[in-house]
């Protein structure tokens, strides 16, 4: 497809648009060859497609994560504290309150611990695949982020069944079109997913240990503690965002690999020493979270382009990442690129958090895959979810 001009671009940016969100790289070209963020009048706020206007609108302090409550309260209340307690939604001083107090239970070595049995899980799971044939989504990238996040918290593996329904249901709330009963599941979901956080948090305040809600319990800065609602979305912020982030982040980077015998080859010679600039090029190639709002405090220029206070502006991350003014040969998949200064996980006070945990796993999951089936090939058609913000696929038939 021909790049479209910035007019054109803007024209055809529908994100529930089947054939947008298959392939929406054309049109992101497009709009950064306007030079400069621009205004989209149906979906009410300013586009930040090129890498330096995006990674400004992501740590411009005048550019703040601001939640609105949904309405009615009564019915969105578990749903509204969720997010306007987690750190993802809040910002200075809450944001570095919540933040100070989740590192220090995170400096705890929480991260470095689960190598080993990330390595053994990975294993396992591929240990039970079928060689002939098998889904590297549902039989490989989706168990494996949900078994270690329930190891990162502390859940039993019988427990950990629902964790994965959960996060899907809340997070189809971010994308742009939903149903009445897409909300109507995330309600519950969040509802279900809290009171099962709660539960836990007691069990460890009377039996603690070395998991993180453990020390999300016990951990104390300057007097300061988290409240039970802030505990709680932040175990429910590091499944769903770690979760996707890392399912995707698999699941796009290995396509584009299947699709390119050349670079699946180079990896195949040299996996795991290959395996930390291939899963960053993974993150870049096609990334995972297109789209992250913020919204102006008071009146702010980024890139030539004049926001309003009260105005939103979205960082188009899948689009910084393909700049060709930042990245050499932007729309070609390389293994070794490097450097590579990607946005897929943001950048600023809102840079994720569980981006080590994520590297951990796909710099595990991947050279493992690798070295297990070098001949790994696409046996069908990969199925992509119909979803814009949250880019990636439902299942992907391979076989060795």
């Amino acid at each position: 497809m021909s790049i479209p001009t910035p007019e054109e671009a803007l024209a055809a940016f529908d994100l529930t648009d089947p054939a947008v969100v298959r392939d929406p790289y054309p049109l992101l070209a497009g709009l950064r060859a306007a030079g400069k963020p621009v205004h989209h009048e149906g979906l009410g706020l300013w586009l930040a497609a090129r890498h330096r206007d995006a990674d400004a609108v992501l740590r411009n302090r005048r550019l703040g994560r601001i939640f609105t409550a949904r309405e009615p309260a009564d019915v969105w209340d578990t749903f509204n504290w969720l997010h306007a307690d987690s750190i993802l939604d809040s910002e200075p001083p809450k944001h570095t309150r919540l933040k100070s107090l989740v590192a220090k239970a995170f400096a705890r070595g929480h991260v470095e611990r689960l190598r080993p049995r990330v390595q053994e899980l990975a294993a396992g799971l591929l240990d039970a695949v079928d060689p002939g044939g098998f889904d590297a989504i549902s039989d490989y990238a989706e168990p494996l982020p949900v078994m270690v996040v329930g190891e990162l918290l502390g859940v039993p593996l019988e427990e950990q069944a629902p964790l994965r329904p959960w996060s899907q249901a809340i997070v189809k709330m971010y994308e742009y079109e939903r149903t009445t009963a897409q909300e109507v599941a995330a309600r519950e979901a969040c509802a279900e997913f809290s009171a099962f956080v709660l539960e836990l948090a007691a069990r460890r305040r009377v039996h603690p240990g070395e998991d993180l809600v453990t020390h999300l319990v016990q951990v104390e800065d300057a007097g300061e503690r988290l409240t039970e609602h802030e505990l709680v979305a932040t175990c429910v912020l590091l499944l769903n965002a770690g979760h996707e982030a890392s399912v995707n982040g698999f699941g796009n980077g290995l396509v584009a690999l299947l699709h390119r015998p050349e670079e699946w080859a180079r990896l195949v010679a040299a996996p795991y020493a290959l395996a930390p600039t291939a899963v960053e090029e993974m993150l870049r190639y096609d990334c995972p979270l297109q789209l992250f709002e913020r919204t102006a405090t008071e009146d702010v220029e980024v890139g030539g382009a004049t926001v309003r206070q009260g105005e939103k502006i979205a960082a188009l991350l899948g689009s910084a990442n393909r700049d060709e003014e930042v990245f050499e040969r932007a729309d070609e998949f390389d293994v070794g690129r490097d450097p590579n200064p990607h946005l897929a996980f943001g950048a600023g006070i809102h840079f994720c958090l569980g981006a080590p945990l994520a590297r951990l796993e796909l710099q595990i999951s991947l050279p493992l895959l690798v070295e297990r089936f070098p001949s790994l090939h696409l046996s069908g058609m990969p199925e992509l979810r119909p979803t814009f913000v949250l880019r990636g696929y439902e299942s992907i038939a391979v076989s060795n």
